[in-house]
């Protein structure tokens, strides 16, 4: 069985380095500033209308959807912040050295104009189902949307992502989640790993068969509990080596540009490798362009499809440019990058340096892992429903109940595999589902456009009426 996976796990490998880590970055950084210059830079000046969207100051009671936007928007983040803030952000700084957070910072900057793009897009052309739930996503938006300008390719772009979102959905959204979770409880609990693969599958069955409603619920609460911990326990460790920021971006910015060279137990790595690295773990963390989070958007209430576009804005701003920098930077000033270790082995190790100054020693494992357990969990939930709406697509409404049963058998097997072949698959099925969804934004990028006018014209005059700024 070793001899299989090791000989999967090869062929995995050379996709990902001489055919996927190329495409997505010569792809995903263009068509972002496509869009970027297409939508003058909406992702910067629509921040402050997309808190007041989510907010529930333009709500209305004829809005159709299945959720209000803050839970369409709780249920989207719980997907994309986990493991990658996490384990994707030290991956990245073990492989590519601290440059890498600055492409992290592009993929996440440029990231909020690509997720604008495509939950326009999701709003635009979803369907509602017999039971009134609504379906939506790239592959309806393909279907739909490119039938004029592809004929029957438009179908089968379609088909092609819906299958990829259900590889994605059992390696990004749930094996990737398992394996970090079942590593963090044996380092620092010592649990074994089939226990806690047991004990998640499930946790995670009882949940998800209760539909994107309840995941809305169980997300809304995990999500801003969860943020908060991690978020002010890592911020300490940062202020409390304040003195050494200076040196950590000046690190950053320099690597971005140069490579980094190899120190202690550092590999070393080139320009193009920091680049790919630093892309990849960035669209790991917030999957903007990667098709996954317009499923969840979708089903919100909403007339003006850019209305939950705005929405969207937010998460690859909270996800990566705040979440993962914070990561990014204890790491860094901890200098724990260069010590050997990889994954949330350096995560811990930095916070726990970071604490040892206030006399707490190894807590730093223990706030990883409960932090690591909240990330994931919500993934696994949320990811769950993205899989569930493209078994719809592909084989109709009742091949969900056995898609999720499969689902919770995979969040087994991320427990007990190995660290390495779970990240090199999830590596590969990113790219399935990235390619096809960017080249469809580009070729619906005029309708992008449309929906944008129409919508901030409306918005004008509907803040005219009511005397706001």
């Amino acid at each position: 069985m070793n001899d299989i996976l090791n000989f999967i796990d090869q062929g995995i490998q050379l996709y990902n380095d001489y055919i996927g880590g190329y495409l997505i970055l010569f792809l995903l950084i263009p068509t972002g500033i496509w869009f970027a210059f297409r939508l003058k830079f909406l992702n910067i000046t629509k921040i402050p209308h997309a808190i007041r969207v989510v907010a529930g100051k333009y709500d209305t009671e004829e809005n159709a959807g299945d959720v209000n936007h803050f839970k369409a928007l709780t249920t989207a983040l719980s997907a994309t912040v986990g493991t990658g803030n996490i384990v994707g952000v030290a991956m990245a700084v073990y492989l590519g050295g601290p440059g890498a957070v600055f492409w992290i910072w592009v993929t996440g900057f440029l990231g909020m104009i690509l997720k604008y793009s495509e939950v326009t897009l999701a709003q635009k052309y979803r369907r509602f189902n017999s039971d009134g739930s609504v379906s939506g996503g790239p592959m309806y938006y393909m279907e739909d949307g490119l039938k004029h300008k592809l004929g029957k390719g438009a179908r089968v772009l379609a088909l092609i992502f819906a299958f990829a979102t259900i590889l994605c959905s059992l390696g990004t959204g749930n094996m990737a989640q398992s394996n970090s979770m079942s590593d963090a409880l044996l380092t620092t609990y010592h649990v074994p790993v089939w226990i806690t693969g047991l004990i998640t599958t499930g946790l995670i069955l009882l949940i998800i068969i209760g539909g994107v409603k309840r995941i809305g619920e169980v997300t809304a609460r995990l999500v801003p509990f969860m943020a908060v911990i991690y978020v002010t326990a890592t911020l300490i460790v940062i202020v409390a080596e304040w003195n050494r920021l200076p040196a950590a971006f000046g690190a950053i910015f320099e690597g971005a540009f140069t490579g980094t060279a190899a120190t202690g137990g550092f590999l070393g790595s080139t320009v193009i490798m920091t680049m790919i690295w630093g892309v990849r773990r960035g669209l790991f963390s917030n999957e903007a362009g990667q098709g996954s989070a317009p499923i969840a958007h979708a089903a919100a209430k909403t007339k003006y499809p850019a209305d939950e576009g705005v929405v969207s804005l937010l998460e690859p701003f909270i996800d990566t440019i705040v979440i993962c920098t914070i990561t990014a930077l204890m790491i860094i000033v901890t200098d724990t990058w260069q010590e050997g270790n990889k994954g949330v082995g350096m995560t811990v190790d930095a916070m726990n340096k970071g604490l040892h100054i206030f006399g707490v020693d190894g807590m730093g494992g223990y706030i990883i892992s409960f932090g690591l357990l909240l990330f994931a969990f919500s993934t696994i939930i949320s990811w769950s429903y993205y899989g569930s709406r493209a078994a719809i697509f592909l084989f109709g409404e009742k091949s969900v109940k056995p898609y999720l049963y499969v689902y919770s058998l995979f969040v087994f097997f991320g427990a007990v595999w190995g660290l390495d072949i779970v990240w090199h698959f999830v590596d590969m099925v990113i790219t399935f589902m990235t390619i096809p969804n960017l080249i469809a934004l580009l070729l619906l990028s005029s309708v992008v456009v449309k929906e944008t006018n129409l919508y901030f014209s409306e918005m004008a005059k509907l803040d005219k009426k009511k005397n706001r700024p």
